[in-house]
C-alpha cells in the first residue's frame, strides 16, 4: 500500500511538473527572436499598411501584436485590438451557431432548409425540397465558386432578395457533386439561424460568441465599423499603387463575411478551439459541435506545398481541412474590401495562428501563417514572404501590362461599327436584374440597378469590344463584348475581377 501511495504521488509530481513546464516552454526562436523583423520587412515589401497577429499554444496566448499604421499618413498604430474585417473567417461563426443548435435538439444538421426557409425556390424543384443545412455549410450547391456574388456584394439587396435570386442561377454542377464556394449559403444559414432561435444571426453571434469568450470589441455587421474607434482603414491597388477605399457594405451577406475583430479578441476564439470549447473556465462551445464542424463534408480536391508534405484539401462546416507534415490544419482565409486575413489550428499541437491584413493584394497573411507552423514544427525556415512576394508581384506586372496595351488601344479610339448612340439604351438579365447605358462624347457610361453607388465608363477599343473601368476599383479593368447583329446591338457580357466573382452576366438590349 505504501509502495502504491509513493508511486502515486511520484506520478503527480511528474504530471504537475509537465504541466508546469508546458506552460513555460520558450516559443521558437522565429517567433521570440525574429517575428518583428520579419513581419516590418514584409510591411515592406508588400507595402501592406498594418498587420495584427495573434498566436495561442496550449491554452495560452504566446503573441498578440499590431505593426504598422491603420491609415497611412497618419501616425495611429496597429495594436492588438485593432478592428480589422476578418470576410469568410466568419463563416466559422456561423456554422458552430447551427451545429450548436443541433446539438440542444433545436433543428437537424440533415434537416432540409425549406423546413426553416418555406419561400426557397431554386432552379431545380428536386434540389429545392432536398438541400440541407450541412448542404449550405460546406458547399456542394452545385453553383461555380462565387457564382452571383456581383449581384450580392456591395448591393442594396436585403438576404430575402438574395436568397430569391441566388435561386434564378443556373448552375453548371450537378448537386452535391462538386465543391463551389457559396456566400449565399450562409445567409441561409443566418435566416435559418434566426427561424429556429427566434434571435437575429447578430444577436447570436452576440449572445454565443462574442460575451463568453470576452470578444468585447468584435463586431458583427459590416455598417457597425465606420462608427468603431480603434479600426484598420481598408486598401487595395490600383493603377500599381496603394489606395485607400470605402468600407464594403455587404451586410446581406452577412454570415459570410460580416465580422470585424482583433487579434486580442480572436485570441479567444483561438483558445476555446484549441481547448476543446473552453475558455476561461467555462464551456462555451460543446466538444461534439468542434468536432462536428471539423467532419469532412466536401472535397475541394488535391493540393501540393512548394517544400513540405501536403496531400488533399477538404471542406467541412465552415472550416477547410488539410493535411500537413502528418498534422490535421484546420483553417480558413478571409477577404473582402480592403482586407485579407487568416484563421489556422493545429489540433493536435494545441497552435491557433490569427493573421489580420488591411490591402486585399497581399498573400502575407498565408505566408505568415506558414512560416508560424514550420517553426511550431521545428521544420527550415524557408522565407514563404519573399517567395510569395515575387510570385504576386509578377503575376501584378502582367495584369498591368495587360491593362496598359487595352488603354492603348482605346486611345486610338478605332473606329467603332455602330455609332456609340446605338449601344445606349436599357439592359436586363434575369439574375441582376437592370443596367442603363448612355453614351457620353467618346465613351458610354454605365449605371446598375442594385449598386446605386457604382459605376463604370465604357471605351471602344476595336471591333465589337469595349475596355470596362468600374468606379470602385474592387471590381477590376475588363473588357466587355457586344453582340450586334443586322447593325443592331443585342447583348454584352459583363465581368468583375476573379477576386468577386469567375462567372460572366450576359445583358440583353431592351426593346
Amino acid at each position: 500500500m505504501k509502495y502504491f501511495i509513493h508511486k502515486f504521488f511520484i506520478l503527480v509530481f511528474l504530471l504537475l511538473a509537465v504541466n508546469i513546464f508546458s506552460q513555460n516552454v520558450k516559443p521558437p526562436a522565429f517567433i521570440s527572436d525574429s517575428l518583428d523583423k520579419y513581419i516590418n520587412r514584409a510591411l515592406h515589401n508588400w507595402e501592406i499598411p498594418g498587420v495584427a497577429v495573434a498566436i495561442v499554444k496550449d491554452g495560452k496566448v504566446v503573441l498578440e501584436k499590431g505593426y504598422g499604421y491603420c491609415q497611412l499618413g497618419k501616425d495611429t498604430k496597429v495594436d492588438e485590438n485593432t478592428l480589422f474585417m476578418i470576410g469568410s473567417n466568419t463563416k466559422a461563426f456561423t456554422a458552430t451557431a447551427l451545429a450548436m443548435l443541433d446539438a440542444e435538439g433545436k433543428c437537424k444538421l440533415k434537416d432540409p432548409v425549406i423546413k426553416w426557409l418555406p419561400n426557397l425556390l431554386l432552379n431545380d424543384p428536386w434540389v429545392t425540397q432536398h438541400i440541407s443545412l450541412t448542404d449550405i455549410l460546406c458547399h456542394r450547391l452545385g453553383t461555380e465558386t462565387f457564382q452571383g456574388d456581383f449581384t450580392f456584394w456591395n448591393s442594396d439587396l436585403s438576404p430575402a432578395d438574395i436568397i430569391s435570386k441566388y435561386g434564378k442561377l443556373t448552375p453548371p454542377y450537378e448537386f452535391r457533386t462538386k465543391w463551389g464556394y457559396c456566400n449565399t449559403g450562409f445567409t441561409m444559414a443566418g435566416l435559418c439561424i434566426e427561424k429556429i432561435s427566434g434571435k437575429t444571426w447578430e444577436e447570436t453571434m452576440k449572445e454565443r460568441f462574442f460575451v463568453p469568450l470576452e470578444m468585447s470589441r468584435t463586431l458583427a455587421l459590416a455598417k457597425e465599423l465606420p462608427a468603431a474607434t480603434n479600426k484598420a482603414a481598408a486598401y487595395t491597388w490600383q493603377d500599381g499603387k496603394i489606395i485607400q477605399i470605402p468600407y464594403g457594405h455587404f451586410d446581406g451577406l452577412a454570415p459570410a463575411a460580416s465580422i470585424s475583430s482583433s487579434a486580442h479578441d480572436l485570441s479567444h476564439w483561438l483558445i476555446a478551439q484549441t481547448d476543446s470549447g473552453n475558455y476561461n473556465h467555462a464551456k462555451v462551445i460543446p466538444f461534439n459541435v468542434i468536432r462536428k464542424t471539423r467532419q469532412p463534408q466536401s472535397i475541394i480536391g488535391r493540393s501540393g506545398h512548394p517544400f513540405n508534405h501536403k496531400h488533399f484539401s477538404l471542406y467541412a462546416l465552415g472550416w477547410q481541412l488539410e493535411d500537413y507534415e502528418g498534422r490535421e490544419i484546420v483553417s480558413h482565409t478571409g477577404g473582402v474590401d480592403g482586407f485579407v486575413s487568416s484563421v489556422t489550428l493545429l489540433p493536435e499541437e494545441k497552435l491557433g495562428i490569427v493573421i489580420l491584413t488591411n490591402t486585399d493584394h497581399n498573400a502575407l497573411y498565408e505566408a505568415l501563417k506558414w512560416e508560424i507552423i514550420d517553426a511550431y514544427l521545428g521544420l527550415p525556415y524557408r522565407n514563404y514572404s519573399d517567395l510569395y512576394c515575387e510570385w504576386v508581384k509578377s503575376n501584378l506586372a502582367e495584369q498591368q501590362q495587360e491593362i496598359a496595351d487595352w488603354r492603348d488601344s482605346a486611345a486610338a479610339q478605332l473606329p467603332s461599327p455602330l455609332p456609340l448612340k446605338a449601344f445606349e439604351g436599357k439592359y436586363s438579365n434575369p439574375v441582376y436584374g437592370k443596367i442603363v447605358v448612355d453614351a457620353n462624347k467618346n465613351e458610354l457610361t454605365l449605371k446598375f440597378e442594385h449598386h446605386p453607388k457604382l459605376s463604370a465608363t465604357l471605351q471602344h477599343i476595336g471591333k465589337n469590344r469595349f475596355l470596362c473601368t468600374y468606379s470602385d476599383p474592387m471590381y477590376g479593368i475588363k473588357i466587355f463584348p457586344f453582340t450586334i447583329k443586322n447593325d443592331k446591338v443585342i447583348s454584352f457580357s459583363l465581368s468583375v475581377a476573379d477576386f468577386l466573382e469567375f462567372t460572366s452576366y450576359e445583358f440583353v438590349k431592351e426593346l
